[in-house]
Formats: C-alpha cells, sequence, structure tokens
C-alpha cells in the first residue's frame, strides 16, 4: 500500500492460550522523520486499526504496520480504504498454481 506495510502471522494455537484476538503493532523508522512525525504516522495508524480491525482482522494474527511517508500525507479516508485492502489482501486465500 502507498501509505503503509502490512505483515501477518497466524499464531501457534500453544501461544493462544485460548483466546482468539488479533493483535497489532505499529513501526516507524527514524528514516520517516523526526520524532512529532513519527508518532503522528503512528497515531494515524492506530486510528484507522481501531475503526476497520472489528470487521476486517482476523483473530489468532499478529500483525505489523510499518509506516511510510504516505501515513502522514494521505487522506484519513484513503487510509483506511488502505487498511481494509491490505487486511483482504492478507486473508484471501492462495491463487491455484497454472501450467
Amino acid at each position: 500500500m502507498p501509505s503503509f506495510v502490512l505483515q501477518a502471522r497466524r499464531r501457534p494455537d500453544s501461544e493462544d492460550k485460548g483466546r482468539n484476538l488479533a493483535r497489532f503493532g505499529f513501526t516507524a523508522s527514524k528514516t520517516l522523520g523526526n520524532a512529532v512525525l513519527r508518532n503522528r504516522a503512528r497515531r494515524r495508524l492506530k486510528e484507522a486499526v481501531r475503526l476497520t480491525a472489528p470487521s476486517h482482522a482476523e483473530g489468532g494474527y499478529d500483525y505489523v504496520l510499518i509506516a511510510r511517508t504516505g501515513t502522514v500525507k494521505r487522506p484519513f479516508t484513503d487510509l483506511i480504504k488502505d487498511l481494509e485492502r491490505a487486511l483482504g489482501k492478507v486473508h484471501e486465500p492462495p491463487a491455484a498454481k497454472t501450467r
């Protein structure tokens, strides 16, 4: 996505302890800019997750969102659409190999 990178990993059942929750982590590196920009990017990502995750995230997964320069500059509605699309792509079944 133009505004962030999404990584997802399914947790093993032994680690889950019966809780079927989605967990999120947020990263903004120094290449993004100063502390003010990094914090703004993380806050925008956290709010987008708060609004989007209940309907699009799957329980039992760990997600990491890595901020890009577009995280701060992109309109918030587009950021939410990017997150919805990214979560959909992560969970779509793999395409069948054709010969």
